[in-house]
Order: structure tokens, then sequence, then C-alpha cells
């Protein structure tokens, strides 16, 4: 097990540059036993401790003055059942490898997110999700856990055992456990045909419910300042594959979607008042496109803009109303947005403080170039979500608390009771879970 300090001057940094911390050490241990040992060692020396993988959460849910955990040794796949169709995994494998190592084996999982950067049991412990009509969060796909707790011990869930911690656990913001192995539900890769087009944005909102009803996985991007949006429909095929030529590929979404959006960014921060205009010209540059793939290839893509983010789930029912006001606020306000807004849907599930807790949901995001003013934007979104009882991804900037989320989640009190049997001594306390879950 080897213990370290971070980055310069010993200060570890999240992905999109807007949480900073400084941890007394840093452990990567190599075994479950010796992420044990090193969590008992911290107790005896006062110490918090957390677990931090490919620090993509806006929030400061990693940060930590304590032991920071680094999982990247316990990685890779431990065990494939092909009879009860599930793969388990160290949790520190990143959802790329995952991906990669599942399509070797011809398996997949049912549905993921837009990024495949984080480790696993980072996006699952935030609640990270893709879109999807029956398909839910990645969280919402496992079978089972494995939990170093606060006293060292180790625990094993699912819906047979220990299945109150199975129903937190799944989406537990670090705040239950040090997720050590997680085993995903996974099924024989298929293919899926995406395609994707530009589509008014009043004609988005008017077939919403249509739109979401006739494809498995439906999203869509909203310019702000603009009438335009790029549609995605993702939806199982029989093939053949089709996958996008190498050199289109790089054209659309290196060049495109990465290269001359990083100017348009720069641009747009020397001179905002020439974002409408970018804003127009971009939601253009994407022409229409058909492609049929294996999932990963076809749910994910890279994202070299780096950017500050904020999303709300709301009432599915609620999307429409909410994109009319955001749109409103947007015009009325005199921000420049130069970041498109992201909407996507998932099915209600049964995890204690997932986003789509008891309610189907859609996902509002708003972004902002990493390094530009975003807390304006961010204020009069926010205020839009939480008037329809949104309820923020826990690992994207927000400002509610543990009186807010008592309201929006009707199974709160079940978290923070099981917290304060796992957890009594707070261990696995920092600000943001202080904030969030109560002192």
């Amino acid at each position: 097990m080897s213990t370290t300090v971070s980055g310069k001057n010993g200060t570890w940094r999240n992905w999109g540059g807007n949480v900073a911390a400084r941890p007394a050490r840093e452990v990567t241990p190599a075994s479950v036993e010796e992420l044990a040992d090193a969590v008992r060692q911290a107790a005896e020396d006062g110490l918090k401790v957390k677990p931090v993988g490919t620090g993509h959460s806006f929030t400061s849910i990693a940060a930590t003055d304590g032991v920071l955990i680094r999982p990247q040794l316990l990685s890779g796949i431990r065990d494939i059942d092909r009879d009860a169709m599930t793969v388990t995994v160290g949790a520190g494998t990143q959802l790329k490898r995952l991906n990669m190592a599942l399509a070797r084996e011809g398996l997949s999982l049912r549905n993921m997110g837009d990024i495949m950067e984080q480790t696993v049991s980072g996006a699952t412990s935030t609640g990270t999700h893709g879109t999807g009509r029956e398909s839910g969060s990645i969280a919402a796909q496992i079978k089972g856990l494995e939990l170093v707790t606060a006293d060292g011990s180790v625990l094993t869930c699912s819906e047979k055992e220990n299945p109150e911690i199975f129903a937190a656990a799944r989406i537990g913001l670090g705040a239950l456990g040090i997720v050590t192995a997680i085993t995903f539900a996974v099924e024989p890769v298929f293919l899926l045909t995406a395609r994707e087009e530009p589509m008014p944005f009043d004609e988005v909102l008017a077939d919403f419910d249509e739109l979401w009803a006739e494809n498995e996985h439906f999203e869509f991007y909203w310019f702000p300042h603009t009438g335009s949006t790029n549609t995605k429909r993702n939806n199982r095929s029989a093939g053949p594959e089709k996958p996008v030529p190498q050199l289109q590929g790089w054209i659309e979404d290196e060049f495109l979607s990465n290269g001359v959006f990083q100017v348009a960014q720069w641009v747009g921060r020397a001179a905002p008042g020439t974002i409408p205009a970018i804003a127009r010209i971009s939601s253009k540059a994407l022409s229409a496109r058909t492609y049929t793939d294996i999932p990963y290839k076809v749910f994910t893509s890279p994202r070299r803009v780096r950017f500050v983010e904020m999303e709300y789930a709301v009432p599915r029912a609620a999307a429409v109303e909410v994109l009319r006001e955001l749109r409103t606020m947007v015009d009325r306000s005199g921000l420049r947005i130069s970041f498109p807004v992201e909407v996507r849907t998932a099915p209600a599930d049964d995890i204690t403080l997932s986003t789509a807790s008891g309610r189907d949901s859609a996902y509002i995001a708003v972004h902002m170039a990493k390094g530009t003013p975003y807390q304006a934007y961010f204020t009069a979104a926010e205020r839009i979500f939480t008037a329809h009882e949104g309820r923020p991804h826990w690992g994207k900037v927000h400002t509610r608390d543990a009186e807010y989320f008592s309201e929006v989640y009707p199974r709160f009190g079940e978290f923070t009771a099981l917290r304060d049997r796992l957890d009594p001594d707070r261990r696995f306390q920092n600000d943001y879970l202080r904030r969030v879950l109560g002192a």
C-alpha cells in the first residue's frame, strides 16, 4: 500500500477545476484488507476518510483534509457469471475499461452516461445516468455491492443480503462506507442505431412526450439564444453494424464537438457580445447523421472542453414547462450562455437517494466553460428547478441542503438513519455531506 500526497503542495483538484483540497495523506490500497486497515488507522489518528476516483464531480463530495483513498489498484473484472448474467468489478475500474472489457466478452451494460472517464464507484455513488425510457441510471443496474464500513468491516449487500443497505448504498454519496466492488447486471452485446438531427426548439417541446415514448433513448441539446436543438435518438437495431467512418467521426466528434467548440468558448469569453452569433453557428455546425454500433460507442463521446455543470432532475411531466421558463429567463436576463442545455430522461427507480427515486424524471443540465463566472446563470436556473421540486445531481453544482432534501426525497430519513447506524462517528463525513445530509 502506498501512501503519498498529491498535486502541487499536496493539493488535490477535481476535473472541472472548481474544487481543491489538501488531504493529510493519500493511500492507494492494493486489496480490500489494506483499505480496511487504512480506515481503522484513520480512526486511530482521528482523521476523516474519503475515496476519490477521477474527480469528475463538480461538488466537493470527494474533498477531504483527512485521508484520501485512491482506488485505482482495486480495479478490473473479478468475475463474470454467464448464468446470472452479471459481472463483478473492482470499485476503481474506469467505465471506459469496463465497457471495452465487456465488449470483448460479447457483453454490455444496458444503459450508460455520455462520458466514461469515471470510476464505477464514483459514477454510481453520485447517481450518474444516461437517458432512457425504460432503463435507468448506472446504479439502477447494480445487483450487488461490497462495502468497507467505518469500523473496517467488509459487508456484502444485495436484494437478499443486507437489503436495506443495498437500497441506499447503490447511490451512497460515500456516506455509508467505501465501495470496493460492484456487481452489475449485463446482457449480450447489442447494436444501437443512433439518429442525430437538428430540430427547432418549439417542435421538440411540442412533441416531447411523443419523442420520449417512441424512442428507447431520447435526448437533446438546446443552444440558448437560438431556437435550435440537436436531437439524439438511440434505439436497438438488428444491424448491420454501420459505424461512423473514422475521418467523419474525427471531424464531427473531435474537430467540431471539441476543437471548434473550444475556440468558440475562448472567443465568447473574450467578447461575450459575440455569444448569440456563435450559438447560432454552433447549433448549425453538426449535420444530421445515422449510424449503428455497439452501445458504448453510441452512448458515450469524448468531452475535452472543460466546463462546470449544474443538473436537476424534475418530474418528467414538468420538463416542458421548466424548459420554457429557462428560455424566458435567459432571454430576459442579459446573460450570455455559450454552452448548450442538455435534456435527458430516466424511469422511476427504487434507490433511496436516486434523483429518479419513486418518480419518472427529466434531467436538465446547464453548463458554463471552466473559468467563466457561472453563479448568476446557475442561481437563476436553480430557482426554476427548485420551484418544480427538482433534485440536483449529487456530483454537480447546487446550493441545496438537508432541509430541502428531506422535502423532495420521501425516504430521506431512511438514508440518514442508516448512516447513523453504519457511521456513527462520521468517519466518512466532509463539509459537503454535512450540508446535504445534516450533521
